[in-house]
């Protein structure tokens, strides 16, 4: 397991999750809901010169929505498109990729079961997708070895 905290990126249409992994990449925890629209980027970028001035900040993961048989969609170019933008505010620190299906479905019934209702879980349920994405790329390079999903290449 390479070492070093990750960054979990759920990003919506109205709010971006965040979640942060502990250095050792056992345990995604939330961060904050970032508002999307201007200002996100800069914040983002914020946020990973604050984790890099107290650790080895390792990488951002961004899930990446498919559809359900794994395609592409308006949705996953979106995200592809949010990703390369990123990619080049963080850059050195690399920018990846992950399928994320179903993790916003499974933060609201994590939440539901919780007993978060309606409004309130509105407002944490992005949080948690950033959680459940980042940990399942913790479990997935714990497993495998290898690092997960797929790199954003840096365009100039």
């Amino acid at each position: 397991m390479r070492h070093g905290v990750r960054l979990g990126l759920d990003p919506g249409d109205a709010r971006i999750g965040v979640a942060r992994s502990d250095p050792t990449g056992f345990l995604a925890t939330p961060l904050e809901t970032v508002k999307k629209g201007r200002g996100d980027l800069a914040r983002l970028q914020a946020i990973v010169a604050e984790i890099a001035e107290e650790s080895t900040m390792l990488e951002v993961v961004v899930g990446l929505p498919r559809s359900l048989k794994g395609g592409e969609n308006p949705a996953t170019a979106k995200v592809r498109d949010f990703a390369a933008s990123l990619a080049r505010r963080v850059a050195p620190v690399p920018v990846r990729l992950v399928d994320e299906r179903l993790t916003t479905v499974s933060a609201e019934a994590m939440l539901r079961d919780r007993g978060r209702k309606g409004q309130d879980r509105r407002a944490v349920v992005d949080m948690a997708a950033a959680v459940v994405i980042l940990q399942h790329a913790l479990d997935s390079e714990r497993a495998s070895g290898a690092a997960p999903g797929e790199i954003v290449e840096v365009g100039h």
